[in-house]
């Protein structure tokens, strides 16, 4: 493949729309009004249920349906046409959108009774320079299928890529409930992905040459690209700043969970948690075993310089410790919960026996009466009871009592001898009275 083959695979002109097309298709989704003001109303409470409940699928949907990207593409594309008139018609509906987007997720926000802020919300608070990064892509992916014929589908992808939805609600949501880190957070990422999807459709918009449609003086240029250029610069600087913070975040993380896995053991010890902070700088590592001297403790910290940790707290602690004095106390508190956990054990115990023994003495009689009854068919019916009978004050017995109803009298006293032994046999019971009843 030749080099004329090569760099025609990359001309986008090739399949470009009309220009007067792409003006009409930018002009007309800049207007918020009627059915485009209702969807993106909708599309901030899907997207606000989704934040409030740590959806992504639900928050894609909304942001899917969003029409937030048609006033940001206007933008881009009148400054670099320098149609001045079509910038303000931007400027007025992207402003009532995104005063519509705050008033409708602050309003969700301040009725929700969950107030939790979960992962998908948080995210939307921290933007930096790979923020940027992303609306400008997003940008440039949106104006070149908006000017080819082929459009597809990348507007809606666009919106997903560069979030526009998300961060608006998350302001909603740090207005809502006083959270102004959160407000201040969110709001600066929706100026971001705002203010780099405009600088990427006028990066596009120029390189292509779209036709400029209204006459303008040089000055107004020279004003308008001087405005542009200030805005981008004063809205990268604090993500740059925030983006080598991050950077520094992840290598502090990454060096401290080398220096733990290389340099932390403890003979006798064992690590039992760790925790990382890098927005702190600090690494705290808790213990379990035998007392750490503090000179192993110095020794252990000391290692930081081999990592890059050298301005790292590192935080030493004991979870719980071993010497000679703790495992003999430790042992006899031991000793001592077995011995009360045995005890508690022997009182349930006895307990269910004592609940088993009563429930089974309700149904004793009935017993007694089906095994009674083929060898004595005299009897009719029988009970049993519990009896005490007290000697003096101090001193009693305890014996079974039977109450047998019989139809012959006469046999069954005849027969008591015989009822009476074969009683303490199936009852296994010394102190037993039979009583007749006809």
């Amino acid at each position: 493949m030749d080099t004329n083959s090569l760099l025609a695979k990359f001309n986008i002109k090739s399949e470009q729309e009309e220009f007067d097309v792409i003006h009409d298709t930018v002009e007309k989704g800049i207007f918020f009004k009627g059915t485009n003001l209702w969807i993106l109303i909708f599309a901030i409470i899907i997207a606000c249920v989704g934040l409030n409940v740590n959806s992504t699928a639900v928050i894609i949907g909304a942001m899917l349906i969003s029409p937030l990207m048609g006033p940001i593409l206007g933008m881009g594309y009148s400054l670099a046409t320098y149609d001045f008139r079509l910038l303000r018609k931007s400027l007025v509906n992207y402003g009532f959108a995104v005063a519509s987007s705050l008033v409708a997720s602050t309003v969700y926000f301040s009725v929700s009774p969950l107030s939790e802020a979960h992962s998908e919300l948080l995210a939307r608070t921290q933007p930096n320079i790979y923020d940027v990064l992303i609306a400008l892509a997003g940008g440039l992916a949106g104006i070149v299928a908006l000017s080819s014929k082929q459009k597809g589908n990348v507007i809606p992808g666009v919106a997903i890529a560069t979030a526009l939805m998300p961060p608006l609600c998350t302001a909603g949501y740090g207005l809502a409930t006083g959270a102004w880190n959160y407000f201040f957070g969110a709001f600066y990422l929706f100026t971001i992905n705002t203010v780099f999807i405009a600088v990427s459709t006028l990066i596009i918009v120029r390189f292509l040459k779209y036709p400029i449609w209204h006459g303008v003086n040089e000055i107004a240029k020279k004003t308008a690209n001087r405005w542009v250029s200030v805005i981008a610069t004063i809205t990268i600087l604090p993500s740059v700043y925030f983006g080598y913070v991050l950077v520094q975040q992840e290598r502090f993380t990454r060096n401290a969970n080398t220096f733990i896995r290389n340099e932390t053991y403890i003979e006798g010890d064992y690590l039992l948690k760790t925790e990382i902070d890098p927005s702190k700088r600090t690494i705290r590592l808790i213990y379990g075993g035998r007392l750490i001297p503090e000179s192993v403790k110095q020794e252990v910290i000391a290692k930081t310089r081999h990592y890059d940790l050298e301005d790292a707290h590192v935080s030493i602690q004991q979870g719980f410790s071993l010497n000679d004095e703790d495992t003999n106390e430790s042992l006899m508190a031991i000793n001592t919960q077995q011995t009360e956990i045995s005890r508690l054990r022997a009182e349930l115990a006895n307990a269910l026996h004592n609940q088993d023994s009563l429930n089974q003495s309700r149904h004793r009689g009935r017993q007694l009466l089906l095994e009674l009854k083929p060898l004595f068919p005299e009897i009719t019916s029988c009970g049993t009871a519990e009896q005490v009978m007290y000697v003096d004050s101090a001193r009693y017995n305890t014996y079974l009592s039977l109450f047998i109803g019989t139809s012959d009298p006469k046999t069954t006293t005849a027969n008591r001898s015989k009822l009476e032994a074969w009683l303490r046999s199936r009852l296994d019971a010394d102190s037993i009275r039979v009583y007749i009843e006809q």
